[in-house]
């Protein structure tokens, strides 16, 4: 017996490669960028991080709340996803302007899970979301999110806009009821109970909206490097969120003191304390009923897909969009995404992501360093720890308007007009991937785009434009049939017809098969040119291949040897009747 001996070196040395760069100096600085940017920190840096992370801080802290009730969570985990999310990333995060944190559209999409089951499937929904996009990250398969197009990403956010909206519309005007999992749910829940609205919500829950566009516009125009004046109405602007708020609680909070009764729905009771750390929930009970983590997976269905999806989409394109100069390393942020939501999940914490509100606001209070996180995370410890106590009194109606003011910034009016005008066969996708997502749910609209789009790409890719034209020369007429760059095996058949059909109307014209273009096809695309070949021959037609680079045209041999003969190259058209055979 011969014993075949394979020198194992190559493959050893390409481990070996691996495993040293992996463990480099400057692989580890990069996936570790706290190690890069922490030595250089200047003393000048730390006012500017310590205003921008207050700033910040004032805006987590009642959005992470409001998110947290559009999720149906308890409200406190609005502020540990807050606060282990913003920990994580001050040493993974590659872009220092990006502050993550739970948002509109992840909560509205885990809501259906927490409102049908139990807290535990958000839990769960975080740490399966970061297995993934870490998985993601480090496999650099953030490419896939390419394959979602703009109109798919519009109809989506803009469904889920008007979704988060039409949830809120129970709390600001007090009605009964449930306020509902999906659009058009939470509509028609709220036109059955309309006769249970109540005064004094859609009275705070209107003026909460009027003066957070009130104070928005206030800052317009000023900055923090003006005068005391204009830094004034700045930070008041920046911090409108907060401010709008601590109203909404002080009046409650005069409204029960004065009447001894509480005419406004407020929050109530807020966990205290910093979260308890422990493994994420692989199995739960609900209804006295207990699930498996197998149970668990089904109830997550699509979810489980489309929330780490939604979240590299979100998170990327914040980075990309206030990263200096537009670079960012998106494998870098994705690793820093996935272990935000992994470890999160062992802190009680929803899905997160980049937060583009509160990155804009990071960026124009002029952070340097993600040291802006850590005051962030530290006025949230303070929240968690001695505030609790005062947030009993946040009305409903308060977070409700300021939730609906943040949604009138994810719709995207523009595009629909545009579409309109240049793209309606994109209008349809965008209408398509909306009206799903609003009446069954924002994943299977997401969903539906993807596919809908998938569809028409595969369409567009099996029929390659094959547009035959006759050149009519002193020595007989030429007709040429030019591929494309790409042709795959889905467009053989199609290209096959295409030959075929010209070379039906005509005769005594040499058919001439163009693939200066053409840098790929596939066997199947090769063996249906060859019967092409064959069939026009046995016609009594002359064919010829011209241009074919020396890959293709050898493929085209290995499977017709006889065709060896039929290639031809010529700069211009007209010079191929001088290689024609005598014969014609």
């Amino acid at each position: 017996m011969t014993v075949l001996n394979v020198d194992p070196s190559p493959c050893r040395k390409r481990v070996k490669k691996y495993v040293k760069n992996a463990c480099s100096v400057k692989t580890v600085k990069k996936r570790l960028p706290i190690i890069e940017w922490l030595p250089k920190y200047k003393s000048e840096y730390i006012i500017q991080d310590i205003i921008a992370g207050i700033t910040v801080g004032l805006t987590a802290i009642p959005q992470g709340i409001a998110y947290a009730l559009i999720a149906g969570l308890p409200p406190e985990h609005g502020l540990y996803a807050s606060l282990t999310s913003g920990v994580v990333y001050v040493f993974f995060g590659s872009c220092y302007n990006v502050t993550v944190g739970p948002t509109a559209i992840l909560a509205a999409m885990t809501a259906r899970y927490v409102s049908n089951y139990s807290i535990d499937f958000a839990i769960l929904a975080a740490f399966l979301s970061g297995v993934m996009i870490l998985v993601m990250g480090v496999l650099h398969l953030g490419f896939l999110v390419e394959f979602i197009s703009m109109p798919v990403i519009s109809g989506f956010t803009t469904a889920a806009a008007l979704q988060i909206a039409a949830s809120q519309l129970k709390s600001l005007f007090g009605t009964s009821g449930s306020s509902g999992n999906y659009f058009s749910e939470s509509v028609y829940n709220f036109a059955i109970n309309i006769k249970t609205v109540k005064l004094w919500e859609p009275v705070l829950g209107f003026s909460t909206v009027g003066m957070l566009l009130l104070l928005r516009k206030m800052g317009q125009g000023c900055n923090r490097t003006d005068g005391i004046i204009k830094q004034t109405r700045w930070f008041m602007s920046l911090s409108r969120n907060a401010i709008v708020v601590i109203i909404g609680m002080i009046i409650t909070y005069i409204l029960k003191v004065t009447w001894d009764t509480e005419p406004l729905a407020i929050i109530g009771d807020i966990g205290s304390g910093l979260p308890e750390f422990t493994w994420p929930p692989f199995s739960t009970t609900v209804r006295n009923e207990t699930l498996s983590f197998t149970d668990m997976l089904s109830v997550l269905g699509p979810g489980s897909i489309a929330l780490p999806l939604v979240a590299i989409l979100e998170s990327v394109a914040i980075a990309k969009a206030f990263a200096e100069g537009g670079r960012i390393d998106a494998t870098q942020e994705m690793i820093a995404l996935g272990l935000c939501n992994i470890i999160g999940s062992f802190g009680q914490s929803m899905p997160i992501t980049g937060s583009f509100t509160r990155t804009a606001l990071n960026h124009v209070s002029g952070v340097v360093t993600p040291a802006g996180g850590v005051t962030k995370v530290l006025l949230i410890i303070v929240a968690l720890t001695y505030l609790t106590s005062t947030f009993y009194y946040i009305p409903k109606a308060s977070l409700a308007g300021l939730i609906i003011t943040a949604m009138f910034s994810m719709i995207d009016y523009k595009i629909l007009g545009r579409l309109w005008r240049n793209s309606k066969r994109e209008l349809v996708v965008l209408s398509i991937t909306m009206i799903v997502c609003l009446f069954s749910g924002l994943e299977y609209g997401m969903i539906a785009g993807i596919i809908i789009e998938a569809v028409v790409l595969l369409y567009n890719v099996s029929r390659p434009t094959v547009t035959p034209n006759v050149i009519k020369t002193e020595k007989g007429d030429i007709m040429i049939v030019p591929l494309t760059e790409s042709v795959s095996y889905c467009a053989a058949e199609h290209v096959r017809k295409a030959v075929l059909k010209a070379a039906s109307f005509i005769s005594d014209t040499v058919i001439i098969i163009d693939g200066t273009n053409l840098n790929n096809m596939d066997f199947t695309v090769a063996s249906n040119l060859m019967l092409v070949v064959k069939d026009l021959e046995k016609k009594s037609k002359l064919i010829l291949l011209l241009n074919f680079n020396l890959y293709l045209k050898n493929l085209c041999v290995d499977i017709d040897p006889s065709s060896h003969n039929k290639f031809v190259y010529a700069e211009n058209v007209l010079d191929l009747p001088e290689a024609f055979p005598k014969s014609v």
